[in-house]
């Protein structure tokens, strides 16, 4: 299957970003729109090619999009409930599949690679060119939109596929909600890859490639378990060891700072003491069966000595640059 896949370029990926660099030449698309389009120029873009895609564009728009009958649409409103509880996933029952007939298979993914080769031929044009119209941006922007639904949709009906796969295979101790993810992610590059004009059903090509990736999860998921064996545990994702030996130091200088106040080490005054005293609730004498002293504001501190608040503040403040000078000098020397 991989001789007939088409890159969307000739160019390699750096010739490609040197080009848009002198790409665009219109300002009418929008800001998002830019970014789609960019990313178009300068990402990975494919399909699978067909016979039919060599026709003009109106033979090919008129046998692939107007002639067929429309696809059925899926119903996925059974998904995102399930697939938020890992257990009602696995005892879920099967979804409602939505049956395609061989040929409506074989017309989705034609359309759908028929969209990407338009996507492709308009990004070569445009590169060629060096220089992105807002017309020709659109045109490729509505291309990729449209393979994008028919990718969304594809997908969408194939869901039950990985549910049963997942269901059949036994992984032993990998959650069954990341066994289903897996599966989704290989279900999305089997559409990418698939040839529908082998005339092969899509489910023969994407269970195979649904298991596979069950098996690649498999052998990283116990490889992960061989180098940590040990379950995930929340309490060892951080340390509180800086925490607590700040916690530490910070009770050690205040016992230190009691310890200066209460022999006057750092030789107060005896206002200054009295104020420290009262607004810390330092080195007062508790007596049995009373509570524990509460600090004092300005105010309250002014009242008992007679002075103002103002003039509280400057003598706290002249007490403990004393006692912050004799806590360096003496203690944390």
């Amino acid at each position: 299957m991989a001789e007939r896949t088409r890159r969307n370029s000739p160019l390699s990926r750096s010739v490609n970003r040197r080009r848009v660099s002198q790409a665009w030449s219109g300002r009418a698309l929008g800001s998002a729109e830019k970014a789609q389009v960019h990313a178009i120029l300068t990402g990975k873009y494919e399909y699978m090619d067909n016979d039919a895609f060599a026709l003009s564009d109106e033979e090919a728009v008129r046998l692939l999009f107007d002639e067929p009958d429309p696809t059925p649409q899926p119903d996925t409103s059974w998904y995102q409930p399930v697939m938020a509880n890992s257990v009602a996933l696995r005892q879920s029952r099967n979804a409602p599949a939505v049956l395609l007939t061989a040929k409506q298979e074989r017309v989705i993914f034609l359309q759908y690679n028929y969209s990407r080769f338009r996507v492709c031929r308009l990004r070569d044009q445009l590169l060629e060119k060096r220089r992105v119209s807002p017309a020709a941006g659109r045109e490729m922007l509505a291309w990729h939109r449209k393979a994008s639904g028919y990718r969304d949709q594809i997908a969408q009906i194939n869901l039950a596929l990985v549910l049963a796969m997942a269901k059949r295979t036994r992984m032993g101790e990998m959650d069954f909600g990341d066994l289903v993810s897996e599966g989704n992610m290989a279900l999305l590059r089997a559409i990418d890859k698939f040839d529908a004009a082998r005339g092969f059903k899509f489910s023969t090509y994407g269970c195979r490639a649904i298991l596979k990736a069950f098996s690649r999860a498999g052998i990283k998921f116990s490889r992960y378990r061989g180098m940590f064996p040990t379950d995930y545990d929340p309490a060892m994702e951080r340390s509180d060891y800086a925490e607590t030996r700040r916690v530490e130091h910070e009770l050690d200088c205040a016992d230190e700072v009691k310890l200066i106040v209460t022999r006057n080490i750092a030789e107060l005054t005896d206002i200054e003491q009295e104020v420290i005293e009262h607004r810390f609730a330092v080195n007062r004498k508790i007596p049995k069966g009373k509570p524990e002293p509460r600090r004092l504001t300005l105010e309250q501190v002014g009242k008992i000595i007679g002075v103002t608040k103002e003039r509280v503040r400057q003598i706290q403040n002249k007490a403990l640059e004393k006692i912050r000078i004799t806590l360096e000098e003496g203690y944390l020397a």
